[in-house]
């Protein structure tokens, strides 16, 4: 037996939510500063967003949205280690 997706034709507001909410996550992530505090917040939301969404028929767009929410966490994640690791190194210490 196959197991069939089943796909929500009228769903599409999750997917385009995702989408949205990713960009303007994306936009503020690169904002220094800022982007840790308020981008965080769209972040999440697209990757719920985008995780509903990829059983509307706008499959695209829920997954844009997924990928851009997950990978500017895994950006920032990646830069305050990096940043944390060069402001306090074994040398910097005093």
């Amino acid at each position: 037996m196959s197991e069939e997706q089943t796909v929500n034709p009228t769903g599409g507001a999750t997917a385009i939510a995702s989408f949205v909410l990713g960009i303007i996550g994306v936009l503020l992530g690169l904002i220094p500063g800022i982007g840790i505090l308020f981008g965080f917040i769209f972040w999440v939301l697209a990757t719920i967003f985008g995780y509903i969404g990829r059983r509307s028929a706008r499959k695209g767009l829920a997954t844009a949205g997924l990928v851009m929410g997950v990978g500017m966490v895994v950006y920032q994640l990646l830069f305050l280690l990096l940043f944390g690791y060069f402001t306090v190194t074994p040398g910097n210490l005093g």
